[in-house]
């Protein structure tokens, strides 16, 4: 489809606002500095300045963070192992982001930060780059990058593409732009028919959508008893282990009253504690401290000792090997409304699910896990705090739970080799 003189205005209209609003972009990457310091690094790479040995890649896939990079993981390695000399470049936007994907492929794949979404910026990261195709995972619709792959003859796939009514809600705004940009779009693989038909409403032409179901199921087994063998030996006791994964800052205190209740019947128990920001990492140790609780760190002790009452799990990458340490997991973003994280990470590793009510991110599969009783919803602190208690009184009910859950995940897989067909064709293209 060729601009229409409606899609240039619009165009005009939305890049000229980012281009007035760019000077704001400075004042974010400062402020997330001062949180985070990783955003003082790479500025170039935001507005597609790159060094001329980065060279060109057939193949461009973009993760916006840590979530995405994870569900696009067994896809980038089957393809990495299918196709040994292919050129990949994975793009992120978040500094977590980007550990991830170099810890998980290192050299094997190149990496950048995506720019902004300005036209200069845009169409010099397309002319550096030069990708055949395309492959955007989940939720990432940024109108001038799709606009241009399509005037570049880029095919462009979403792949895992998940939109929740709150984000349909959000892109109105935008929608007759996203609409037409949608258009460019060859195939939207989506999680769930609900997620398709989103798509459908926002723009993309329902010849294109077709449920693939969700990568996360495909996530390659992993055996880390050897790593929890070592967790439990150099701790020196046995007392009840949970996780507060993935939490943000408006919940950190329910977490702390959660775990002192359970203290109180347990006063062995041991939280592990893993923030989802990486700035938030100093502050949680600071809370607990406060609270009067005698505080470990991954980074300081590597290890919890028989005294510690908390953990604080503050490097990155290691969140799943610390859930197979616990018999419980507490999954934050959900007790205040982010949306929720990543549910079957835990599910994988036999850990019994908590977590809050707001998961309109991960609606589908929360559904599923609750059908399945493989997961509890609490409301309030004490909640939390009553079904800690339960669980840890319980073994059977933990155990039951584990094995719903991850049979729910065997039943679940399929997204990775349905991705796999549909997307062949354009990778033998490219």
């Amino acid at each position: 489809m060729r601009a229409d003189f409606t899609e240039r205005v619009l165009r005009g209209l939305y890049s000229a606002a980012l281009y007035v609003l760019a000077p704001i972009t400075v004042y974010h990457l400062i402020w997330r500095g001062f949180r985070q310091h990783a955003y003082f690094e790479r500025w170039s790479e935001r507005y597609a300045s790159y060094p001329p040995a980065k060279g060109t890649a057939p193949l461009w896939l973009h993760a916006v963070s840590v979530g995405e990079v994870n569900a696009a993981s067994p896809l980038v390695n089957r393809l990495l192992s299918e196709h040994p000399d292919l050129r990949l470049v994975v793009t992120t936007i978040t500094p977590t982001g980007s550990e991830r994907v170099r810890a998980l492929w290192g050299d094997a794949v190149v990496h950048v930060y995506l720019p902004y979404d300005l036209p200069g910026a845009v169409s010099r990261f397309l002319d550096h780059f030069r990708p055949a195709l395309a492959l955007i995972v989940e939720t990432e619709l940024w109108p001038n990058l799709l606009f241009a792959c399509r005037d570049r003859g880029i095919p462009t796939h979403i792949l895992n593409a998940r939109l929740s009514a709150r984000s349909l809600r959000g892109y109105r705004v935008l929608a007759p732009l996203i609409r037409r940009a949608l258009h460019s779009v060859r195939l939207v693989a989506a999680q769930s028919s609900e997620d398709g038909k989103r798509f459908v409403r926002l723009g993309a032409q329902p010849s294109t959508v077709v449920v693939t179901g969700n990568l996360k199921f495909d996530m390659a087994p992993v055996d880390f008893d050897g790593f929890a063998a070592e967790f439990l030996n150099a701790r020196g006791c046995d007392g009840p282990v949970w996780i507060a994964a993935s939490t943000h800052e408006d919940e950190e205190v329910a977490v702390l009253e959660a775990h002192r209740a359970l203290l109180k019947q347990h006063p062995d128990a041991l939280m592990l504690w893993a923030p989802r920001h990486p700035e938030r990492f100093r502050a949680t140790v600071l809370r607990a401290r406060t609270a009067g609780l005698r505080v470990a760190t991954r980074s300081e002790q590597h290890w919890p000792s028989a005294h510690s009452q908390v953990f604080v799990i503050d490097t990155l990458g290691e969140l799943t090997r610390f859930y197979a340490c616990a018999q419980v997991a507490f999954v934050g973003g959900s007790l205040q409304s982010i949306g929720g994280h990543n549910l079957l990470e835990p599910a994988a590793t036999g850990t019994a699910i908590l977590t809050g009510p707001h998961l309109h991110n991960f609606v589908d599969i929360a559904k599923r896990l609750r059908e399945a009783d493989a997961m509890r919803v609490v409301e309030t602190a004490s909640q939390l705090a009553s079904n800690l208690q339960d669980l840890f009184a319980d073994q059977a009910s933990r155990t039951r739970m584990s094995a719903n859950a991850r049979c729910l995940l065997d039943q679940g897989r399929g997204a990775l080799e349905r991705t796999i067909t549909l997307i062949e064709p354009a990778l033998q293209q490219a």
